[in-house]
């Protein structure tokens, strides 16, 4: 215990002088004025961690730093302390003059701002998030708003059950302040409960603020239709993601053909959309071309995933669309391009190839066939920095050549390819003994090439292990494949 002790890493003196200081409480409000603003931060947070309110209060006042972030501090009890915060604040805002130190301009309640409360307190504020925050771009098209004293930004996340209340509470404060400060709430998220919940913090917030727009949870199809009631208002989105929309039962197809129309007639208001993300959207099967047709400009991002009802018209078009010429990220996962011609994706990768740094055709059930109809494209794909092909029914032949046509791509720093299906036994788990045999080969193609780089191989799905499995020059065993 001595010896734990002698080894913990002593206080600062800067936190010792802000313990000293918050013993007396009056004394260290009085002292605000004069403090250097190095003390704040450090002393905001042990405020925070003694639950001190009136010293929270009076920091906020004389607040030397353009920025205030919070988000990251809700471990320390942030709700039970907010009041105290934006009691502060609305001193504040009553003045006709702020006080001479005040600098405040921006209160961000989203989960950023480790850096700076790491920079400023070293680990007081280990616990903080790590997550970057979302890209504020203050020239975004058509987003100006009345010059404001102070910005609030704030996430909109319905991840947890009882987020709402602060959800509401900040919209219902900002609301009893409109003039005097501006709500802007750049990200919404939403991957549980029930829209109904969405829909009355929604109603409360400018819409055309949202830039990344993420749905994470299973809805139907007449949810999606509400909710393209507001996705129409988001018109300087950017990013979208949509998962698990699931369609009608064949007697209310009258019903889904009217919600898809009221769906896409809201994307024609999405004239700033850049990245597009769709996990499951079984309800654009022989729609798909109405949906791209919707889109307003082109896209630097796409991902389609778990898709195999798609029609081969629906693939058709969806490489010819014009939209996608600029594509920066391609992926498609789980979609079915057994006996579908692959010309039109040569085409689209042709037209890309000077711009594409991403892109994955993973378990698309491709053969060895398909595969020689991109070789040569891919070999011009000069930016790609990430390629993945790996689930499909590919010979070792096929990876070989694969590896070839990729040789000379530069940039290139991750690569995932199937295990080929000569090393799979006959109820399909993978022959490990012959697979050692195999990445030795391919390092030996490796070298022979002249460009040693690090490769994946990836398994078939395991129902075993309910999983795949990746290996690299460490195998990595699953144990549904240990020979019996």
């Amino acid at each position: 215990r001595t010896l734990n002790m002698s080894l913990r890493t002593p206080p600062t003196l800067l936190r010792l002088a802000g313990e000293s200081l918050l013993r007396d409480q009056a004394s260290a409000i009085a002292a605000l004025e004069y403090l250097p603003a190095e003390l704040f931060p450090l002393l905001f947070i042990q405020a925070c961690w003694r639950r001190m309110q009136k010293p929270l209060k009076a920091m906020v006042h004389a607040w030397p730093f353009t920025v205030l972030p919070l988000g990251c501090l809700s471990q320390m009890s942030l709700n039970k302390l907010l009041k105290a915060v934006l009691d502060g604040l609305d001193v504040l805002l009553a003045q006709e003059v702020p006080p001479r130190r005040w600098k405040l301009r921006v209160l961000d309640f989203r989960n950023t701002g480790a850096k700076f409360w790491r920079m400023w307190c070293g680990d007081s504020t280990q616990k903080c998030s790590r997550t970057e925050p979302v890209a504020v771009h203050s020239s975004s098209p058509n987003m100006e708003h009345p010059l404001a004293p102070l910005k609030v930004f704030l996430d909109l996340n319905f991840n947890e059950r009882d987020g709402d209340e602060f959800l509401k509470y900040i919209i219902q404060w900002a609301q009893q302040r409109e003039g005097l400060l501006h709500l802007c709430c750049k990200a919404l998220s939403i991957s549980e409960g029930p829209f109904q919940r969405v829909r009355r913090v929604l109603d409360g917030v400018q819409l055309d603020c949202i830039q990344e727009a993420e749905v994470n949870c299973t809805w139907d199809l007449p949810t999606l239709g509400t909710f393209a009631l507001y996705l129409g208002q988001m018109s300087n989105l950017q990013r979208l993601s949509l998962s698990h929309i699931y369609v009608l039962t064949e007697e209310e197809e009258e019903k889904e053909e009217e919600i898809v129309s009221q769906f896409l007639t809201q994307m024609l208001s999405l004239r700033h959309l850049q990245e597009l993300d769709m996990d499951s959207p079984f309800f654009l099967r022989g729609r798909l071309d109405q949906m791209l047709r919707c889109l307003q400009t082109p896209l630097d991002k796409l991902c389609i995933t778990n898709c195999q009802q798609l029609t081969h018209s629906d693939l058709t078009h969806l490489f010819q669309c014009p939209n996608l010429r600029q594509l920066k990220s391609l992926h498609l996962f789980g979609l079915s391009l057994a006996d579908f011609s692959l010309e039109p994706l040569r085409a689209l990768l042709e037209a890309v190839a000077p711009t594409l740094e991403g892109l994955g055709l993973d378990n698309c059930a491709m053969a060895d066939s398909q595969v020689e109809t991109i070789l040569p494209v891919l070999s011009r794909c000069h930016q790609l920095r990430g390629f993945t092909i790996s689930e499909n029914n590919f010979s070792v032949d096929t990876v070989e050549k694969l590896l070839r046509h990729t040789a000379r791509l530069s940039s290139l720093e991750l690569e995932l390819y199937p295990v080929p299906l000569e090393y799979y036994r006959i109820q399909g788990t993978v022959n490990e003994e012959r697979l050692v045999l195999l990445r030795a080969e391919l390092t030996g193609i490796l070298k022979e090439l002249g460009q040693p780089r690090s490769i994946f191989l990836g398994t078939k799905y395991c129902h075993n292990s309910g999983k795949c499995k990746v290996y690299d020059a460490e195998s990595v065993l699953c144990p549904c494949n240990n020979p019996a």
